[in-house]
């Protein structure tokens, strides 16, 4: 295995290079290999000449230069893109922070308990320099802010030492250029719902005077950064298909309704195709002997593990809808299937149709939510990677020939329809509007009972069919 350290450096030239001797020297957990990803934020003193020698040097040095200043962030970002190991670690190139903690820091990771791991200064490290105090109580009180914001509880959101999982730091966009960094990718985990660990370190912090960069406007700007990611979901580099998933997680009123309709016709044994972040599995699991959550996507499949890690009766597997291989080892064994807005984005609905089939008892029950109407479709349905909609006759014809006969449709959200029509055929939106999305859940006291009165058709449809 390979872990990624990403040094952004900037103006240290008289530290830098017994810094990195200390990286090199670093003790490391057997069988784990480091390379040293360093990017300079366009130095001026001096630092880029070392750098490049100290490349030359060593192989496992990989070096990159910004040629405008732009910040730390910035710097972390262009490391994060080169990183090509299984975790990265953020290291800074001053002696502030001692790499002999490598192993410790990384210990949740390799044991499999966490996804990132903070290095935490005000845990009982073995060694902490003193410092001024309103430096401290600043610092302190960031990291206050940002857990009331975040709703976890870290005691340094400050910390450079942070290590993460590389494959979950590189699907979260980093938008702050200088020290925002540090609150951004706290809310962004936090939000993310992401496993942190925290491990106390030992800190060797500098004064102004030797070099120390950071200062009180970067901590009005952290509390700017705070208030931003809590009012705004920014958490995936892409967002086709998620973002709807994302909102939808705001909208509990809905889900709520939607679990109504589905929990009536559901047996025992469970199996939820496209199962995205858990939003309905975690309402329909209770009491049934076993809810098998399957997901192909795999940031998806991490946050259903991360969710159901200590639920028994709840399984979650790797599962694509759209290849017929992946039903074989579940012949026979639910006696209901769900998928819910899954459909619409399969070039081939019928193979999963086909699998859901094989996948249930004779007579189970199979419930699908799914958008309606061709003559809705829109921006918004193709940037959430909706390849269609469907009209009653043609799911009907769809389920009919899998195999299934037709026992109810339901229509659906009939007052959401016209909103979607404008967004998507009008205004040509292509994404949903968090506080529109507000403002209809809070008042679904008022649309649900419009569905039994409008004459047209929901913007969904609820159907139930059995297996033959």
């Amino acid at each position: 295995m390979l872990l990624s350290i990403l040094i952004p450096v900037y103006n240290e030239r008289t530290v830098v290079e017994r810094s990195l001797q200390q990286v090199f020297d670093a003790p490391l957990p057997e069988g784990l290999l480091r390379e040293l990803v360093i990017v300079d934020d366009c130095s001026t003193d001096g630092t880029w000449a070392i750098l490049e020698g100290l490349a030359a040097r060593h192989s496992v040095i990989r070096l990159f230069r910004h040629e405008v200043n732009q910040g730390k962030g910035a710097a972390v970002r262009t490391a994060i893109s080169k990183a090509q190991g299984d975790f990265c670690l953020i290291q800074d190139a001053d002696l502030e922070y001692d790499p002999n903690e490598y192993p410790a820091l990384l210990k949740p990771l390799l044991a499999g308990h966490a996804d990132a791991v903070f290095g935490s200064r005000y845990m009982s490290g073995e060694a902490r320099r003193v410092l001024p105090y309103w430096h401290t109580k600043i610092n302190q009180f960031l990291t206050w802010t940002s857990n009331v914001f975040s709703n976890i509880h870290v005691t340094d959101m400050e910390t450079c030492y942070k290590v993460f999982r590389t494959d979950l730091l590189k699907s979260i966009p980093i938008r702050s250029n200088r020290f925002g960094f540090e609150p951004e990718i706290t809310m962004k985990c936090a939000k993310r719902q992401l496993r942190i660990y925290e491990v106390p370190i030992s800190y060797h912090g500098r004064t102004y005077e030797e070099g120390k960069k950071i200062g009180w406007k970067d901590g009005l700007q952290a509390l700017g950064v705070i208030l931003k990611y809590w009012l705004i979901d920014d958490l995936y580099a892409e967002t086709k298909g998620r973002g709807a998933l994302i909102n939808l997680t705001r909208t509990p009123g809905y889900i709520d309704w939607m679990t109504s309709l589905f929990r009536p016709v559901l047996g025992d044994t469970i199996l939820e195709i496209g199962a995205g972040f858990g939003t309905f599995s975690g309402r329909l699991m209770g009491r049934r002997l076993r809810y098998v959550a399957a997901e192909s996507n795999p940031l998806h499949l991490h946050a259903l593990k991360n969710r159901f890690l200590r639920t028994p009766n709840v399984a979650v597997v790797e599962l694509d809808p759209g290849r017929a291989a992946d039903f074989a080892s579940y012949e026979g064994a639910f006696d209901s299937a769900i998928a819910i807005n899954v459909l619409e984005g399969l070039p081939e609905p019928e193979i999963a149709l086909a699998g859901l089939h094989r996948a249930l008892k004779e007579g189970g029950k199979l419930v699908i939510l799914a958008p309606q109407g061709r003559g809705v479709y829109g921006t918004v349905d193709q940037a959430m990677g909706q390849l269609r909609r469907f009209d009653q006759q043609d799911l009907e014809a769809l389920l009919q020939g899998a195999g299934f006969s037709v026992e109810t449709v339901r229509q659906v959200n009939k007052a959401g329809k016209p909103a979607w029509w404008l967004a998507g055929k009008v205004f040509k939106r292509t994404s949903l509007s968090k506080l529109p999305l507000k403002i209809f859940d809070k008042n679904l006291w008022l649309w649900r009972p419009l569905d039994h009165v409008l004459p047209w058709k929901g913007l969904s449809m609820l159907v139930v069919a059995r297996k033959k």
